[in-house]
Protein backbone atom coordinates (compact mmCIF):
# COMPACT_ATOMS: atom_id res chain seq x y z
CA UNK A 1 0.00 0.00 0.00
CA UNK A 2 2.99 2.21 1.57
CA UNK A 3 4.65 1.49 -2.36
CA UNK A 4 1.91 2.33 -4.39
CA UNK A 5 1.17 5.43 -2.35
CA UNK A 6 4.94 6.67 -3.24
CA UNK A 7 4.41 5.91 -6.80
CA UNK A 8 1.23 7.49 -7.33
CA UNK A 9 3.03 10.93 -5.16
CA UNK A 10 5.59 11.33 -7.60
CA UNK A 11 3.52 10.77 -10.80
CA UNK A 12 1.62 13.50 -9.37
CA UNK A 13 4.59 15.44 -8.22
CA UNK A 14 5.69 14.95 -11.68
CA UNK A 15 2.16 16.30 -13.20
CA UNK A 16 2.07 19.19 -10.84
CA UNK A 17 5.37 20.61 -11.36
CA UNK A 18 4.47 20.76 -15.11
CA UNK A 19 1.24 22.01 -14.58
CA UNK A 20 2.76 24.81 -12.29
CA UNK A 21 4.95 25.87 -15.07
CA UNK A 22 2.30 25.95 -17.76
CA UNK A 23 0.13 28.04 -15.26
CA UNK A 24 3.14 30.16 -14.41
CA UNK A 25 3.61 30.65 -17.66
CA UNK A 26 -0.11 31.47 -18.24
CA UNK A 27 -0.21 33.76 -15.76
CA UNK A 28 2.68 35.81 -16.36
CA UNK A 29 1.19 35.64 -20.10
CA UNK A 30 -1.64 36.77 -19.01
CA UNK A 31 -0.34 39.76 -16.47
CA UNK A 32 1.68 41.05 -19.82
CA UNK A 33 -1.94 40.79 -22.24
CA UNK A 34 -3.83 42.67 -19.45
CA UNK A 35 -1.71 45.62 -19.54
CA UNK A 36 -1.46 45.91 -22.81
CA UNK A 37 -5.39 45.22 -23.61
CA UNK A 38 -5.31 48.43 -21.16
CA UNK A 39 -2.91 50.54 -22.93
CA UNK A 40 -4.39 49.37 -26.32
CA UNK A 41 -8.02 50.56 -25.13
CA UNK A 42 -6.69 54.01 -23.31
CA UNK A 43 -5.26 54.76 -26.50
CA UNK A 44 -8.63 53.64 -28.79
CA UNK A 45 -10.68 55.33 -26.04
CA UNK A 46 -8.50 58.96 -26.65
CA UNK A 47 -8.30 58.71 -30.18
CA UNK A 48 -12.46 58.13 -30.35
CA UNK A 49 -13.12 60.93 -27.71
CA UNK A 50 -10.72 63.25 -29.06
CA UNK A 51 -12.24 63.20 -32.72
CA UNK A 52 -15.19 63.92 -30.64
CA UNK A 53 -13.59 67.18 -29.15
CA UNK A 54 -12.09 68.29 -32.85
CA UNK A 55 -16.18 68.26 -34.07
CA UNK A 56 -17.29 69.90 -31.39
CA UNK A 57 -14.98 72.84 -31.66
CA UNK A 58 -15.00 72.58 -35.61
CA UNK A 59 -18.87 72.74 -35.97
CA UNK A 60 -18.35 76.06 -33.22
CA UNK A 61 -14.90 77.60 -34.47
CA UNK A 62 -17.28 76.95 -37.91
CA UNK A 63 -20.29 78.65 -36.65
CA UNK A 64 -18.33 82.09 -35.89
CA UNK A 65 -19.54 84.63 -37.99
CA UNK A 66 -18.58 88.78 -38.50
CA UNK A 67 -21.16 91.12 -37.82
CA UNK A 68 -20.83 94.76 -37.95
CA UNK A 69 -17.41 94.26 -38.14
CA UNK A 70 -17.07 91.55 -34.76
CA UNK A 71 -17.19 88.36 -34.24
CA UNK A 72 -20.41 86.53 -33.69
CA UNK A 73 -20.95 83.44 -32.44
CA UNK A 74 -24.28 81.60 -33.17
CA UNK A 75 -23.61 78.71 -31.55
CA UNK A 76 -24.42 75.00 -32.79
CA UNK A 77 -26.93 72.10 -31.85
CA UNK A 78 -24.48 69.52 -33.21
CA UNK A 79 -21.56 70.39 -31.38
CA UNK A 80 -23.56 69.92 -28.35
CA UNK A 81 -24.99 66.37 -29.77
CA UNK A 82 -21.37 65.65 -30.15
CA UNK A 83 -20.35 65.92 -26.67
CA UNK A 84 -23.46 64.54 -25.37
CA UNK A 85 -22.22 61.27 -26.43
CA UNK A 86 -20.46 60.99 -23.27
CA UNK A 87 -23.46 61.34 -21.18
CA UNK A 88 -22.06 61.31 -17.99
CA UNK A 89 -19.08 63.54 -18.40
CA UNK A 90 -19.31 67.45 -17.71
CA UNK A 91 -17.77 69.89 -20.15
CA UNK A 92 -16.89 73.11 -21.00
CA UNK A 93 -16.07 75.61 -23.78
CA UNK A 94 -15.05 79.53 -24.40
CA UNK A 95 -14.30 81.55 -27.69
CA UNK A 96 -12.24 83.80 -27.67
CA UNK A 97 -11.10 86.53 -29.87
CA UNK A 98 -8.35 88.91 -30.64
CA UNK A 99 -6.28 89.30 -27.43
CA UNK A 100 -8.03 86.87 -25.76
CA UNK A 101 -11.35 88.29 -25.40
CA UNK A 102 -14.14 85.92 -24.23
CA UNK A 103 -16.71 85.87 -27.15
CA UNK A 104 -18.98 83.19 -25.46
CA UNK A 105 -18.56 80.49 -23.19
CA UNK A 106 -16.56 79.51 -19.74
CA UNK A 107 -14.40 82.40 -18.83
CA UNK A 108 -12.65 79.75 -16.33
CA UNK A 109 -12.02 77.06 -19.21
CA UNK A 110 -7.90 76.95 -19.45
CA UNK A 111 -6.51 78.05 -23.47
CA UNK A 112 -3.92 75.97 -24.57
CA UNK A 113 -0.47 77.38 -24.01
CA UNK A 114 1.56 78.89 -26.87
CA UNK A 115 0.96 79.38 -30.26
CA UNK A 116 -1.72 77.58 -32.28
CA UNK A 117 -1.08 76.40 -35.90
CA UNK A 118 -3.80 75.21 -37.92
CA UNK A 119 -3.61 72.08 -36.40
CA UNK A 120 -6.02 71.11 -33.66
CA UNK A 121 -4.05 71.35 -30.12
CA UNK A 122 -4.91 68.93 -27.52
CA UNK A 123 -3.82 69.11 -23.76
CA UNK A 124 -5.00 67.87 -20.47
CA UNK A 125 -5.87 69.93 -17.50
CA UNK A 126 -8.34 69.90 -14.15
CA UNK A 127 -12.23 70.94 -14.79
CA UNK A 128 -13.10 71.61 -11.21
CA UNK A 129 -11.03 69.25 -9.50
CA UNK A 130 -11.31 66.46 -12.21
CA UNK A 131 -8.94 65.48 -15.15
CA UNK A 132 -10.42 66.35 -18.14
CA UNK A 133 -8.98 66.68 -21.73
CA UNK A 134 -9.08 69.83 -24.00
CA UNK A 135 -8.35 70.81 -27.35
CA UNK A 136 -8.31 74.56 -29.21
CA UNK A 137 -9.06 75.14 -32.59
CA UNK A 138 -7.89 78.28 -34.25
CA UNK A 139 -10.33 79.94 -37.32
CA UNK A 140 -8.43 82.42 -39.08
CA UNK A 141 -10.35 85.79 -40.74
CA UNK A 142 -9.01 88.34 -43.41
CA UNK A 143 -11.52 90.42 -44.01
CA UNK A 144 -12.45 94.03 -44.95
CA UNK A 145 -13.80 95.01 -41.42
CA UNK A 146 -11.99 92.51 -39.63
CA UNK A 147 -9.23 91.01 -39.86
CA UNK A 148 -7.76 88.32 -36.98
CA UNK A 149 -8.14 84.70 -35.28
CA UNK A 150 -10.69 83.13 -32.95
CA UNK A 151 -9.86 80.15 -30.50
CA UNK A 152 -12.34 78.07 -29.37
CA UNK A 153 -11.19 75.60 -26.90
CA UNK A 154 -14.06 72.46 -25.95
CA UNK A 155 -13.17 70.33 -22.91
CA UNK A 156 -14.69 66.96 -21.52
CA UNK A 157 -13.71 65.35 -18.34
CA UNK A 158 -12.51 61.27 -18.84
CA UNK A 159 -15.01 59.41 -17.25
CA UNK A 160 -16.32 58.07 -20.48
CA UNK A 161 -13.13 57.11 -21.72
CA UNK A 162 -11.53 55.62 -18.65
CA UNK A 163 -15.26 53.29 -18.77
CA UNK A 164 -14.47 52.80 -22.57
CA UNK A 165 -10.90 51.68 -21.80
CA UNK A 166 -11.65 49.40 -19.00
CA UNK A 167 -14.79 47.91 -21.07
CA UNK A 168 -11.74 46.64 -23.83
CA UNK A 169 -9.76 45.62 -21.28
CA UNK A 170 -12.54 43.45 -19.37
CA UNK A 171 -13.68 42.04 -22.58
CA UNK A 172 -9.94 41.14 -23.82
CA UNK A 173 -9.53 39.94 -20.12
CA UNK A 174 -12.49 37.32 -20.48
CA UNK A 175 -11.87 36.38 -23.63
CA UNK A 176 -7.93 35.55 -22.55
CA UNK A 177 -9.36 33.65 -19.28
CA UNK A 178 -11.22 31.83 -21.54
CA UNK A 179 -8.68 30.71 -23.66
CA UNK A 180 -6.17 30.53 -20.37
CA UNK A 181 -8.71 27.39 -19.06
CA UNK A 182 -9.08 25.88 -22.32
CA UNK A 183 -5.24 25.80 -22.40
CA UNK A 184 -4.23 24.89 -18.95
CA UNK A 185 -7.09 21.65 -20.01
CA UNK A 186 -5.43 20.63 -23.51
CA UNK A 187 -2.20 20.55 -21.18
CA UNK A 188 -3.09 18.96 -18.75
CA UNK A 189 -4.51 16.41 -21.57
CA UNK A 190 -1.56 16.47 -23.60
CA UNK A 191 0.88 16.23 -20.30
CA UNK A 192 -0.96 13.11 -18.77
CA UNK A 193 -1.24 11.52 -22.35
CA UNK A 194 2.51 12.22 -22.92
CA UNK A 195 2.96 10.64 -19.68
CA UNK A 196 1.44 7.03 -20.70
CA UNK A 197 4.20 5.79 -21.97
CA UNK A 198 6.09 5.63 -18.19
CA UNK A 199 3.38 4.67 -16.64
CA UNK A 200 3.06 1.80 -19.07
CA UNK A 201 7.36 1.14 -18.68
CA UNK A 202 6.47 1.13 -14.66
CA UNK A 203 3.91 -0.94 -14.91
CA UNK A 204 5.85 -3.59 -17.21
CA UNK A 205 9.07 -3.20 -15.05
CA UNK A 206 7.06 -4.08 -11.69
CA UNK A 207 5.52 -6.68 -13.23
CA UNK A 208 8.52 -8.16 -14.57
CA UNK A 209 10.42 -11.26 -12.74
CA UNK A 210 13.69 -9.82 -10.75
CA UNK A 211 15.96 -11.87 -12.74
CA UNK A 212 14.45 -10.80 -16.29
CA UNK A 213 17.05 -8.34 -17.87
CA UNK A 214 16.14 -8.69 -21.59
CA UNK A 215 15.80 -5.17 -22.67
CA UNK A 216 12.21 -3.42 -23.23
CA UNK A 217 10.69 -1.99 -26.49
CA UNK A 218 12.12 1.55 -26.96
CA UNK A 219 8.66 3.16 -28.64
CA UNK A 220 7.11 5.94 -27.87
CA UNK A 221 8.21 9.41 -27.82
CA UNK A 222 12.01 10.07 -28.68
CA UNK A 223 12.29 11.43 -25.00
CA UNK A 224 11.38 7.84 -23.28
CA UNK A 225 13.35 6.12 -26.12
CA UNK A 226 16.53 7.28 -25.06
CA UNK A 227 15.75 6.93 -21.73
CA UNK A 228 15.00 3.27 -22.56
CA UNK A 229 18.01 2.70 -24.54
CA UNK A 230 19.76 3.64 -21.37
CA UNK A 231 18.04 1.36 -19.42
CA UNK A 232 18.32 -0.91 -21.63
CA UNK A 233 22.19 -0.81 -21.23
CA UNK A 234 22.59 -0.71 -17.94
CA UNK A 235 20.39 -3.72 -18.01
CA UNK A 236 23.02 -5.58 -20.84
CA UNK A 237 25.68 -4.83 -18.41
CA UNK A 238 23.90 -5.67 -15.20
CA UNK A 239 23.15 -8.86 -16.87
CA UNK A 240 26.20 -9.18 -18.16
CA UNK A 241 27.89 -9.14 -14.59
CA UNK A 242 24.77 -11.62 -12.95
CA UNK A 243 26.10 -14.31 -15.87
CA UNK A 244 29.61 -13.97 -15.13
CA UNK A 245 28.55 -14.26 -11.20
CA UNK A 246 26.73 -17.22 -12.32
CA UNK A 247 29.31 -18.95 -14.11
CA UNK A 248 31.80 -18.25 -11.74
CA UNK A 249 29.49 -20.18 -9.21
CA UNK A 250 28.50 -22.88 -11.53
CA UNK A 251 32.59 -23.18 -12.70
CA UNK A 252 33.22 -23.26 -9.13
CA UNK A 253 31.29 -25.94 -8.04
CA UNK A 254 31.90 -28.28 -11.29
CA UNK A 255 35.73 -27.88 -11.88
CA UNK A 256 36.51 -27.39 -8.31
CA UNK A 257 34.89 -30.98 -7.10
CA UNK A 258 37.17 -33.07 -8.89
CA UNK A 259 40.42 -31.48 -7.79
CA UNK A 260 39.50 -31.17 -3.80
CA UNK A 261 38.62 -34.40 -3.85
CA UNK A 262 41.93 -35.76 -5.49
CA UNK A 263 43.72 -33.67 -2.87
CA UNK A 264 42.23 -34.74 -0.29
CA UNK A 265 42.49 -38.64 -1.31
CA UNK A 266 45.89 -38.35 -1.58
CA UNK A 267 46.26 -36.60 1.90
CA UNK A 268 44.43 -39.48 3.31
CA UNK A 269 46.83 -42.24 0.93
CA UNK A 270 49.83 -40.31 2.45
CA UNK A 271 48.49 -40.73 6.02
CA UNK A 272 47.35 -44.38 5.70
CA UNK A 273 50.30 -45.35 3.21
CA UNK A 274 53.20 -46.88 4.45
CA UNK A 275 56.69 -44.58 4.50
CA UNK A 276 58.17 -45.67 1.57
CA UNK A 277 55.59 -44.24 -0.72
CA UNK A 278 55.23 -41.34 0.84
CA UNK A 279 57.40 -38.93 -1.34
CA UNK A 280 55.45 -40.02 -4.65
CA UNK A 281 51.85 -39.23 -2.37
CA UNK A 282 53.68 -35.99 -1.34
CA UNK A 283 54.58 -35.34 -5.37
CA UNK A 284 51.15 -36.07 -6.56
CA UNK A 285 49.74 -33.95 -3.63
CA UNK A 286 51.50 -30.97 -4.67
CA UNK A 287 51.14 -31.25 -8.41
CA UNK A 288 47.40 -31.70 -7.64
CA UNK A 289 47.83 -28.79 -5.60
CA UNK A 290 49.25 -26.23 -8.00
CA UNK A 291 46.65 -27.42 -10.78
CA UNK A 292 44.15 -26.25 -8.81
CA UNK A 293 45.70 -23.16 -7.92
CA UNK A 294 46.85 -22.46 -11.75
CA UNK A 295 42.67 -23.07 -11.78
CA UNK A 296 41.25 -20.86 -9.32
CA UNK A 297 44.06 -17.95 -10.71
CA UNK A 298 42.47 -18.16 -14.62
CA UNK A 299 38.62 -18.88 -12.80
CA UNK A 300 39.37 -15.44 -10.83
CA UNK A 301 41.10 -13.63 -13.75
CA UNK A 302 38.43 -14.70 -16.21
CA UNK A 303 36.05 -12.98 -13.87
CA UNK A 304 38.28 -9.35 -13.21
CA UNK A 305 38.21 -9.75 -16.62
CA UNK A 306 34.63 -9.63 -17.58
CA UNK A 307 33.92 -7.01 -14.50
CA UNK A 308 36.81 -4.44 -15.50
CA UNK A 309 35.25 -4.69 -19.43
CA UNK A 310 32.12 -3.60 -17.87
CA UNK A 311 32.88 -0.98 -15.50
CA UNK A 312 36.57 0.22 -16.64
CA UNK A 313 35.92 2.72 -18.99
CA UNK A 314 38.36 2.34 -21.82
CA UNK A 315 41.93 4.61 -22.02
CA UNK A 316 45.30 5.12 -24.62
CA UNK A 317 47.04 2.05 -23.54
CA UNK A 318 50.78 1.97 -25.68
CA UNK A 319 50.74 -2.21 -26.54
CA UNK A 320 53.99 -1.71 -25.91
CA UNK A 321 53.88 -0.85 -22.44
CA UNK A 322 51.77 -3.89 -21.85
CA UNK A 323 54.42 -6.55 -23.82
CA UNK A 324 57.03 -4.84 -21.04
CA UNK A 325 55.26 -5.11 -18.61
CA UNK A 326 54.19 -8.69 -18.72
CA UNK A 327 57.29 -9.81 -19.51
CA UNK A 328 59.19 -7.71 -16.31
CA UNK A 329 57.01 -9.45 -14.07
CA UNK A 330 59.01 -12.97 -14.93
CA UNK A 331 56.05 -14.96 -14.41
CA UNK A 332 57.75 -17.10 -17.55
CA UNK A 333 60.87 -17.76 -15.17
CA UNK A 334 58.58 -19.97 -12.36
CA UNK A 335 56.77 -21.77 -15.81
CA UNK A 336 59.57 -22.39 -17.83
CA UNK A 337 62.91 -21.62 -16.49
CA UNK A 338 64.26 -23.31 -19.25
CA UNK A 339 62.68 -21.68 -22.02
CA UNK A 340 63.91 -18.51 -23.68
CA UNK A 341 61.74 -15.50 -24.47
CA UNK A 342 62.48 -12.99 -26.88
CA UNK A 343 60.59 -9.50 -26.74
CA UNK A 344 59.62 -7.97 -30.24
CA UNK A 345 59.01 -3.81 -30.20
CA UNK A 346 59.73 -1.06 -32.56
CA UNK A 347 60.37 2.44 -31.42
CA UNK A 348 56.39 3.94 -32.57
CA UNK A 349 53.38 3.59 -29.49
CA UNK A 350 50.82 1.75 -30.87
CA UNK A 351 47.73 2.45 -29.17
CA UNK A 352 44.43 1.41 -28.63
CA UNK A 353 41.82 2.03 -26.34
CA UNK A 354 41.43 -0.26 -23.75
CA UNK A 355 41.98 -1.40 -19.52
CA UNK A 356 45.70 -1.77 -19.35
CA UNK A 357 45.07 -4.34 -16.61
CA UNK A 358 42.62 -6.81 -18.69
CA UNK A 359 45.43 -6.79 -21.44
CA UNK A 360 47.64 -7.54 -19.24
CA UNK A 361 45.93 -10.43 -17.76
CA UNK A 362 45.21 -11.89 -21.55
CA UNK A 363 48.92 -11.10 -22.92
CA UNK A 364 50.18 -13.13 -19.64
CA UNK A 365 47.46 -16.35 -20.43
CA UNK A 366 49.18 -15.76 -24.31
CA UNK A 367 52.20 -15.97 -23.16
CA UNK A 368 51.81 -19.23 -20.25
CA UNK A 369 49.83 -20.84 -22.93
CA UNK A 370 52.82 -20.57 -25.18
CA UNK A 371 55.23 -21.69 -22.33
CA UNK A 372 52.95 -24.72 -21.76
CA UNK A 373 52.46 -26.19 -24.80
CA UNK A 374 54.67 -25.07 -27.27
CA UNK A 375 58.15 -25.06 -28.09
CA UNK A 376 61.00 -22.66 -27.01
CA UNK A 377 62.21 -20.08 -28.69
CA UNK A 378 58.98 -18.22 -27.66
CA UNK A 379 58.46 -14.46 -28.70
CA UNK A 380 56.29 -11.55 -27.39
CA UNK A 381 55.42 -8.95 -29.95
CA UNK A 382 53.65 -5.77 -31.01
CA UNK A 383 52.69 -4.96 -34.51
CA UNK A 384 50.20 -2.94 -36.19
CA UNK A 385 48.58 -3.79 -39.93
CA UNK A 386 46.46 -1.15 -41.21
CA UNK A 387 43.87 0.11 -38.61
CA UNK A 388 44.57 -2.79 -36.18
CA UNK A 389 46.93 -2.78 -33.50
CA UNK A 390 48.51 -6.45 -32.63
CA UNK A 391 49.83 -8.50 -29.90
CA UNK A 392 51.08 -11.70 -29.80
CA UNK A 393 52.67 -14.41 -28.72
CA UNK A 394 54.44 -17.02 -30.81
CA UNK A 395 56.05 -19.97 -30.25
CA UNK A 396 58.44 -22.89 -32.73
CA UNK A 397 56.17 -25.86 -32.40
CA UNK A 398 53.33 -26.58 -34.86
CA UNK A 399 50.55 -25.51 -32.80
CA UNK A 400 47.54 -28.12 -32.43
CA UNK A 401 45.93 -30.16 -35.00
CA UNK A 402 43.34 -28.08 -37.23
CA UNK A 403 40.40 -29.83 -35.66
CA UNK A 404 41.25 -28.85 -32.52
CA UNK A 405 41.89 -25.03 -33.38
CA UNK A 406 37.60 -24.48 -33.68
CA UNK A 407 37.43 -25.74 -30.17
CA UNK A 408 40.15 -23.88 -28.67
CA UNK A 409 38.87 -20.58 -26.81
CA UNK A 410 35.93 -22.24 -25.06
CA UNK A 411 36.20 -22.25 -21.29
CA UNK A 412 37.60 -25.36 -19.82
CA UNK A 413 38.48 -26.39 -23.48
CA UNK A 414 41.51 -28.45 -22.99
CA UNK A 415 44.07 -29.81 -26.15
CA UNK A 416 45.36 -33.26 -25.42
CA UNK A 417 48.31 -31.99 -25.36
CA UNK A 418 48.10 -30.37 -22.32
CA UNK A 419 48.01 -33.69 -20.19
CA UNK A 420 46.05 -32.22 -17.23
CA UNK A 421 48.29 -29.22 -16.50
CA UNK A 422 45.75 -26.48 -17.88
CA UNK A 423 42.72 -25.22 -16.85
CA UNK A 424 41.32 -24.32 -20.42
CA UNK A 425 40.79 -20.88 -19.15
CA UNK A 426 43.42 -18.89 -20.98
CA UNK A 427 42.26 -18.44 -24.78
CA UNK A 428 38.77 -17.83 -23.10
CA UNK A 429 40.31 -14.94 -20.71
CA UNK A 430 42.24 -13.87 -24.04
CA UNK A 431 39.12 -13.65 -26.25
CA UNK A 432 36.68 -12.02 -23.71
CA UNK A 433 39.00 -9.21 -23.82
CA UNK A 434 38.98 -8.82 -27.23
CA UNK A 435 35.65 -8.78 -27.14
CA UNK A 436 35.05 -6.45 -24.72
CA UNK A 437 37.32 -3.90 -26.58
CA UNK A 438 36.08 -4.79 -30.43
CA UNK A 439 38.37 -6.73 -30.93
CA UNK A 440 39.31 -10.31 -31.73
CA UNK A 441 41.59 -13.51 -31.56
CA UNK A 442 43.43 -15.14 -34.61
CA UNK A 443 45.25 -18.74 -33.92
CA UNK A 444 47.36 -19.99 -37.25
CA UNK A 445 51.16 -19.94 -38.28
CA UNK A 446 53.57 -17.30 -38.01
CA UNK A 447 54.26 -15.11 -40.99
CA UNK A 448 56.86 -16.79 -42.18
CA UNK A 449 54.97 -20.40 -42.23
CA UNK A 450 56.93 -21.63 -39.70
CA UNK A 451 55.97 -21.53 -35.51
CA UNK A 452 52.30 -20.89 -34.54
CA UNK A 453 51.09 -17.80 -33.41
CA UNK A 454 48.36 -16.29 -31.15
CA UNK A 455 47.47 -12.75 -31.99
CA UNK A 456 45.29 -10.51 -30.27
CA UNK A 457 43.81 -8.15 -32.62
CA UNK A 458 42.35 -4.36 -31.18
CA UNK A 459 41.30 -1.37 -33.25
CA UNK A 460 44.25 1.41 -33.19
CA UNK A 461 43.35 4.24 -30.91
CA UNK A 462 42.21 7.08 -33.60
CA UNK A 463 44.03 9.75 -32.36
CA UNK A 464 46.95 8.62 -30.48
CA UNK A 465 48.88 12.24 -30.30
CA UNK A 466 52.56 12.93 -31.33
CA UNK A 467 53.98 9.41 -30.24
CA UNK A 468 52.15 7.94 -33.13
CA UNK A 469 52.91 10.38 -36.12
CA UNK A 470 54.21 8.71 -38.87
Amino acid sequence: MARGGFETAGRGSLLARVMLGVLSLLVVGGVVVTFAAFAYGRNAARQAYDQILVGAANDIAGSVNIVAGAPLVNMPVSAFGLLALASEDRITYAVRGAGGALLTGHADAPAAAGEVGPAPVFFDAPLHGDPARFVTVVRRFSERDFSGSVHVTVGQTLRARNEMALGLTRGAVLVMSGIGLVLILGAFLVIRSAMRPLDRMARELSARDPYDLTPMPADGPAEVAVMVGSMNRFMGRLDRQVGAMKHLISDTAHQLRTPVAAIRAQAELALEDDPEHLPQRLDRLVKRTRSLGNLLDQMLARALVIHRADNAPPEPVDLRDVALQVLEGRDHEVLAPEAEVELVIGDRAIMVLGDEISLCEAVKNLLANALRHGQSPVRLGVSRAGDTAEIWVEDAGNGPPPEVLDRIGGRFERSAASKGNSAGLGLSIVRAVAEAFGGRVTLGAGPAGQGFRVTLVLPRAGAVGVRDAG
